[in-house]
């Protein structure tokens, strides 16, 4: 037996596409990404700010600790030993110039030899024990923070060596400044650097509105591009109209409405085949009825009766083919797959067409495995679908004293189904016609001109949704059809209307 893959009619992604969770409506991608960017850009601002605040106090601080060095420094040179003792020749104008400034006040003092006031202010705050020596002058210098009479001052102590023919020692001099030039300079400083990064600020944000408005342009045209189409234009959308990653979006798009045309195709060749279809029995019917309505003989009016039945079943049975070949071409049968034996069903399905098979004396046989090792998954409706096309096709064609044989049986590959009769057969050149809806092979067109050519198109479909493989060849008498669907051990779902048989 030689028999082709079916790639597949539905691919199931196993659990890999989900239904997303309900999620809130996204809003504008041009405020998001004002977000995105602003936001952090407003927060490293901010730090720059704090760190450029703090480097610019820093410096200031550094700057008035220099004046207030030289000061001191001016000071101690004015400070010196007469008579052993320690003396500031400080004049007045100098004083005056200590005692304040624009900005603030300063004040001094000068210690002698043994702690005592030569000059100035006694009672300036005396400089702590734990304070280091600074190590950015080459003075022995302290800088610290003292309040005096309420006010914060910022206080330079420097041990000044002096000395005479009569002793040696070490003087302290002392220069304090209020704070207030200090804070004015940071209060400055601060105003100065807010002001510059908010501007930096808003050029960015306004750079970023035009750069965002500027890059979303070509989306906007692509929504121009798309609104504008006709409802019936399905064409493909140049991907070159967009940026390259939003192009696998185009591309998403194009492979979508690809398969909406598909779809389309599908559905006007179905309604299209379906009406031409159900135009001829209608019409019969419709035929049959008027003759009825114009027949006065009770008999003859049973008989039309009596066809008018037929047509009606024959009707019926075409739309029920129909209805199941556009469930089938559009869904999955609605129902999850689960283990199903096909010895069981093919039972079943033997026993429901028993009574046809002895009206025609029809030998209709099983062979069959255990339940067990023909078990397959499926959907147990549909597959009772195919078992019962391919077992009632048997039977009708199979001219009466014929033989038909349902065989389940596991190989190597997985599960075979079997059905083989010993009617007319099939030519080899309509294998790879009689599975399409509504074509039927000119033997069939002879013992059953009535047929709807729809059972092997369905059986095609089912095949498909389960990822079997399926052939056609000659019964095993060589006379007669076999048909052989393989189903695999571990079913690969595979679209059937890549069909190859042999």
């Amino acid at each position: 037996m030689h028999a082709a893959r079916l790639p597949s009619l539905f691919r199931r992604l196993a659990g890999a596409v989900r239904r997303p969770a309900t999620a809130a409506p996204l809003g504008s991608l041009r405020s998001q990404l004002l977000r995105w960017l602003i936001v952090p850009l407003v927060a490293l601002v901010a730090i720059n700010a704090v760190s450029l605040y703090r480097d610019a106090l820093d410096a200031a601080d550094m700057a008035y600790d220099r004046s207030l060095l030289a000061s001191t420094r001016a000071l101690a040179e004015r400070v010196s030993v007469h008579d052993g003792k320690v003396v500031a020749d400080v004049p007045y104008v100098a004083l005056d110039s200590f005692e304040t400034d624009t900005l603030g006040r300063i004040y001094y003092r000068v210690g002698g030899l043994h702690g005592e006031t030569v000059s100035g202010y006694d009672d300036l705050p005396p400089v702590p024990k734990n304070v280091p020596r600074s190590e950015l002058y080459p003075a022995l210098v302290r800088f610290y923070h003292a309040d005096y009479n309420g006010e914060p001052l910022r206080i330079a102590a420097l041990l000044q060596p002096v000395y005479d023919d009569s002793m040696r020692g070490i003087a302290l001099i002392q220069v304090g400044e209020t704070l207030d030039a200090r804070r004015a300079l940071s209060r400055r400083i601060l105003l100065n650097t807010l002001l510059r990064q908010a501007l930096l600020v808003l050029a960015v944000a306004t750079l970023v509105w035009f750069a965002v408005r500027l890059v979303l342009q070509p989306l906007m045209r692509l929504k121009q591009v798309v609104e504008n189409r006709a409802v019936s234009d399905l064409s493909d959308v140049d991907a070159s109209l967009v940026h390259r990653e939003v192009r696998p979006l185009v591309a998403a798009m194009n492979g979508t409405m690809a398969r909406m045309q598909s779809l389309i195709a599908s559905q006007r060749r179905f309604i299209g085949d379906a009406s031409h279809q159900l135009r001829t029995p209608l019409t019969v019917l419709k035929t049959q009825a008027e003759l009825a309505l114009r027949e006065d003989d009770p008999a003859a009016l049973r008989a039309i009766v009596r066809s008018m039945a037929a047509t009606t079943d024959s009707t019926v049975h075409l739309a029920n083919r129909l209805l199941t070949l556009a469930r089938l071409e559009h869904g999955n049968g609605g129902a999850d797959n689960r283990p199903v034996s096909l010895a069981a069903l093919a039972q079943q399905v033997g026993l429901e067409l028993a009574l046809p098979a002895v009206q025609k004396n029809i030998d209709l046989a099983l062979e069959a495995e255990d339940e067990e090792r023909t078990t397959v998954q499926g959907q147990e409706l549909l597959l009772h679908e195919l078992l019962t096309n391919l077992a009632d096709n048997a039977i009708r064609y199979t001219p009466p004293g014929g033989s038909v044989l349902l065989r389940v049986r596991r190989v190597a590959d997985g599960v075979l189904l079997e059905v083989q009769d010993s009617g007319p057969g099939i030519d080899e050149a309509e294998y790879d016609k009689v599975f399409m809806p509504f074509y039927r092979a000119q033997a069939a067109l002879e013992i059953n001109p009535g047929g709807t050519g729809l059972g092997l198109a369905i059986v095609r479909d089912i095949a498909g949704l389960h990822g079997a493989r399926l052939a056609m060849q000659r019964a095993d008498s060589g006379r007669g059809l076999k048909v052989c669907v393989l189903f695999a051990a571990t079913p690969v779902i595979a679209p059937a209307d890549e069909l190859v048989l042999h």
